[in-house]
């Protein structure tokens, strides 16, 4: 069976038909071809593909498309308006070097960036709670906390 999904990703607004069955991450991999969402465990527990639905932080592979129809979507691609760019939580991450092999910094900075909009930065536990969700192999845990409050510290929130 096949649903008609209008989505607005980065600004855009996007339709098509795609299967009932399509994850959210797959339409936006496979269908945009927007690959900064990272595919990792595609059970919703290590947040590699975490994306923002309607200034939400979701895991987009345990998201139907057809789920969020109507919704803003952004991912790691849609931070800023133009490509050279950073955000402030990309410039905090590669200044507090809260990356190694960078698989999960989109999703981590998804999350971050959440945490701090949320208002859930305030103290080391608080943005440890909050970033649970997101796994990092490489252990590049307290550059992403040093990265997240430095954001919070610097009110750079709602971005």
């Amino acid at each position: 069976m096949t649903v008609q999904t209008r989505l607005i990703v980065n600004g855009q607004d996007r339709e098509w038909t795609l299967d009932a069955r399509t994850t959210l991450l797959d339409a936006l991999r496979d269908h945009l071809g927007l690959y900064g969402t990272k595919k990792g465990c595609d059970h919703g527990q290590c947040g590699a593909c975490t994306v923002h639905v309607d200034d939400r932080p979701v895991v987009a592979c345990l998201t139907l498309a057809a789920q969020v129809a109507g919704g803003a979507v952004r991912t790691v691609e849609g931070l800023t308006e133009s490509p050279g760019d950073l955000h402030p939580m990309q410039q905090a991450f590669l200044d507090c070097d809260a990356l190694q092999c960078g698989y999960c910094t989109p999703g981590q900075l998804m999350s971050a960036i959440a945490c701090v909009d949320a208002g859930c930065a305030g103290s080391t536990d608080e943005i440890r709670d909050f970033m649970s969700g997101n796994l990092c192999r490489c252990g590049a845990y307290q550059g992403i906390v040093e990265a997240v409050a430095r954001v919070h510290a610097a009110g750079q929130g709602r971005s």
